[in-house]
């Protein structure tokens, strides 16, 4: 078992920054590929960004490219996402995630666990 908690959500304006963080705990988290997903009221859960535990690779989703950075500390077992020039549209609900059978994560079915989310809402 693997266990995700997510902080850093809130309400940001337009054009401004956040940065999520993910505490990983449990069975050896370093076997992972880790990444985030959202989701927006009235959309299915998508892609945001995913990083590979093993040699650090990463892939995102093209409406966040350039704009959200994923990283992560091995040695505390911890992911983050650093969120720039957000969006109104960035607004959703953020969920950490972690799987196994992927080295980088893309799609909902690969993720093996998920974190309880925490809202991230982008509005003047």
């Amino acid at each position: 078992q693997v266990q995700l908690v997510e902080s850093g959500g809130g309400l940001v304006q337009p054009g401004g920054s956040l940065k999520l963080s993910c505490a990983a705990s449990g069975r050896i988290v370093t076997d992972y590929a880790m990444g985030w997903f959202r989701q927006a009221p009235g959309k299915e859960r998508e892609f945001v960004a995913s990083i590979s535990w093993s040699d650090g690779s990463t892939r995102y989703a093209d409406s966040v490219k350039g704009r959200f950075t994923v990283s992560r500390d091995n040695a505390r077992n911890m992911l983050y996402l650093q969120m720039n020039r957000l969006k109104p549209e960035d607004t959703a609900v953020y969920y950490c995630a972690a799987g196994l059978r992927v080295v980088l994560l893309r799609f909902p079915p690969e993720v093996d666990y998920w974190g309880q989310g925490t809202q991230v809402t982008v509005s003047s």
